[in-house]
C-alpha cells in the first residue's frame, strides 16, 4: 500500500526536506574526494581555497539574477499586473511567505519559474504566453507550485548541487592547469584528477536530476494543498503540455538550460531513458494530483 504524503500544511515537506539534506551530504563528500584530488595532483590550498570559495559565492549570490536576465525577465508593478500581484498575495498571506519580486517575460510560451536563494530574495516568474492560456483558477495553482519551492527552499539546494556539478566540468576542461611542475602528459595525477572530476560530475548530475523530479512532485502537491484544488493544476498542466507541442523547436531550444527550474520544461520528449528527465512524467504528476484531489475531497480521517 502507498504510503501517504508527507505533506503538511501549505506544502511543507519533510519527504523533500529529507532529500534535499542527503543530497547536499551526498555532494560534499563527493567534492571533498575531488578536493583531495586537487591537492594530490599538486594543486596550491591557497588557490583551492581562493578558487573555489569564490565560485561558491558567485554562483549562490549571482546565479539567480543572471538568469533572470538572461531569460529577459521583466519585473512588473502591482499598477502594470494588478491580478497577478493580488493573486500571488492572496497565496503569500495562506502561505505565511513574504511577498517576492514578481516578474513576466514576454514570451509565447507558457511557462512559469521561481528563482532565489532565500524567501526573502525570491522572484517568481510568468510567462505572457501562460497567462493568456490559463484561467485565473489554473494560474492560481501555477503560482501556488512556484510559491512552494520557494516555500521549500528546493531552488536555494538546486543552486548549491549545481555548484559542484560546475567546479567538476571545469576540471574536466582544464584540469591540465592544477597539475604540478613537471611534464603533465607525464604525470599520472593529472590522469588522475580528470577521472575523479569525471566522477563527481557523474554523481552531481544524477542527484541533482533525482532530486528535480521530486521536488516537481512535492511543489506539485503543496499547490494543491494551497489552493485546494488540484484538478485546476492537472488542467493546466495539461494544456501548457499541449500548447507546447505547437511552440517552434527553435525557441523551445533557445529555453532548454532552464528546464529544471520550469513548471514544464521546453521541448520535453518521452524517452526511455526517463533518469535524463528533470520532471517527472506528465501522467504520474497528473495521477498523483488526481489521488490528491480525492484525498481532500474525502476530507480528514476520523480514528
Amino acid at each position: 500500500m502507498a504510503t501517504a504524503p508527507t505533506t503538511t500544511r501549505f506544502g511543507r515537506d519533510r519527504g523533500l526536506q529529507a532529500r534535499m539534506v542527503v543530497t547536499i551530504f551526498l555532494l560534499g563528500a563527493v567534492y571533498a574526494v575531488l578536493i583531495g584530488a586537487l591537492f594530490a595532483s599538486g594543486a596550491s590550498g591557497v588557490v583551492i581555497l581562493v578558487v573555489a570559495g569564490g565560485l561558491l559565492a558567485l554562483q549562490f549570490f549571482t546565479s539567480d539574477k543572471l538568469a533572470l536576465r538572461a531569460m529577459g525577465v521583466q519585473t512588473v508593478s502591482p499598477q502594470e499586473a494588478p491580478e497577478l500581484h493580488a493573486m500571488i498575495e492572496r497565496l503569500c498571506v495562506q502561505a505565511d511567505l513574504p511577498k517576492p519580486t514578481i516578474g513576466v517575460v514576454q514570451t509565447a510560451m507558457p511557462n512559469a519559474f521561481a528563482m532565489g536563494r532565500s524567501q526573502n530574495k525570491a522572484t517568481v516568474v510568468a510567462t505572457t504566453g501562460i497567462m493568456e492560456l490559463l484561467s485565473p483558477a489554473e494560474l492560481e495553482g501555477v503560482m501556488a507550485h512556484e510559491l512552494t519551492h520557494v516555500q521549500n527552499r528546493d531552488v536555494m539546494v538546486m543552486t548549491i548541487a549545481s555548484f559542484f556539478a560546475s567546479i567538476a566540468a571545469m576540471i574536466l576542461q582544464f584540469g591540465f592547469f592544477f597539475g604540478g611542475g613537471g611534464d603533465d602528459d607525464d604525470n599520472p595525477s593529472i590522469f588522475f584528477l580528470i577521472i575523479v572530476s569525471l566522477f563527481v560530475y557523474v554523481v552531481s548530475f544524477f542527484l541533482m536530476q533525482a532530486l528535480s523530479r521530486y521536488r516537481e512532485f512535492a511543489a506539485d502537491r503543496g499547490a494543491a494543498v494551497m489552493t485546494g484544488r488540484p484538478s485546476a493544476l492537472s488542467s493546466a498542466l495539461m494544456k501548457i503540455s499541449g500548447t507546447m507541442e505547437r511552440i517552434p523547436q527553435s525557441d523551445l531550444r533557445a529555453n532548454a538550460e532552464m528546464n529544471a527550474f520550469y513548471i514544464f520544461p521546453a521541448g520535453a520528449k518521452k524517452s526511455l531513458l526517463s533518469i535524463f528527465a528533470t520532471h517527472p512524467p506528465m501522467e504520474k504528476r497528473i495521477a498523483a494530483l488526481s489521488q490528491l484531489e480525492t484525498q481532500l475531497q474525502a476530507g480528514p480521517r476520523t480514528a
